[in-house]
């Protein structure tokens, strides 16, 4: 009788103790269920930025991209090539840095295959003083340094011959390198540089035309501070909006589509606005 009450009771307690287990499985499996859904209401976006202004337009982005259910990262890079292989490699999502005509040029040049998803800002383009700082008393045979990518250079000659400096060839436009200088008459000697190095050279040129993200880095403003700017209605405003780059089809993806949605919105088009005084302009 003892040795069967025994038995019970152990059955008992190996019923009770395969119950306590199912019931542990099944909280763990609702748990790891919720944190499952969880995660997959939010999604990640990595974004290649330029320091100044695309990642500080990129960081005043992330919590309105979080109330729409996007974890955005932003990665800087101070130079204008990897920031689009690291998108054609796919190991970001987008970047943001750049106009379409460098795009174009690029894709071209490098045999990538990258689109605009949406044009966010206008950075005009300015000549800042160096050596010399009065636009209508040059040195004879004054050192001007333009960056040296083909439409950023273009647009800085398209710039100084706006202000007499220079005058270019009929119809070299938007494809005009310094080869296509028709008539100078201050034999201004034009040097080109690597657009992130220009503003170094501030104190031994006698001007410098700058690109607005590398003014900003260089503490110039180009309202306060350039001898002459691109204006609004000038043919490299309407071409040089930057904008957000993916990898081609990559454009339709919801979270894409959110993104640009967001950096269009009042809400950063505010915070372009009061942040940098007319040194960055959103785009309609």
């Amino acid at each position: 009788m003892k040795k069967g009450l025994a038995l019970l009771l152990a059955s008992v307690f190996c019923v009770a103790a395969f119950t306590g287990c199912g019931s542990s499985s099944k909280e763990t499996t609702a748990e790891t269920k919720t944190e499952t859904v969880a995660e997959a209401d939010t999604v990640k976006l990595t974004v290649a930025a330029s320091p100044t202004p695309h990642a500080e337009i990129l960081n005043a982005a992330k919590e309105l991209l979080a109330e729409k259910g996007i974890e955005l990262e932003v990665v800087e890079f101070t130079d204008y090539v990897q920031p689009n292989n690291v998108v054609d490699a796919g190991d970001m999502d987008a970047n943001y840095f750049q106009h379409l005509p460098y795009l174009d040029n690029f894709n071209v040049e490098q045999g990538t295959k990258l689109v605009s998803a949406g044009a966010i800002h206008y950075e005009p383009l300015g000549i800042y003083p160096g050596k010399s700082s009065d636009l209508t008393n040059i040195p004879e045979g004054a050192e001007i340094v333009v960056p040296n990518d083909a439409t950023n250079e273009a647009r800085a000659l398209m710039l100084l011959e706006a202000n007499g400096i220079i005058t270019l060839k009929e119809g070299a436009g938007l494809n005009a390198t310094k080869n296509d200088v028709a008539e100078n008459p201050y034999n201004v000697e034009i040097i080109e540089m690597e657009a992130a190095q220009v503003a170094r050279a501030v104190a031994d040129a006698d001007f410098v035309v700058l690109n607005g993200n590398y003014a900003l880095q260089a503490d110039f403003n180009v309202e306060e501070d350039a001898l002459a700017k691109e204006e609004s209605d000038s043919e490299a405003a309407q071409t040089y909006a930057n904008i957000v780059a993916v990898r081609e089809g990559d454009e339709e993806r919801p979270e894409i589509k959110t993104l640009i949605e967001v950096l269009k919105s009042d809400e950063i088009k505010s915070y372009i606005e009061s942040t940098y005084a007319g040194a960055v302009l959103p785009i309609e």
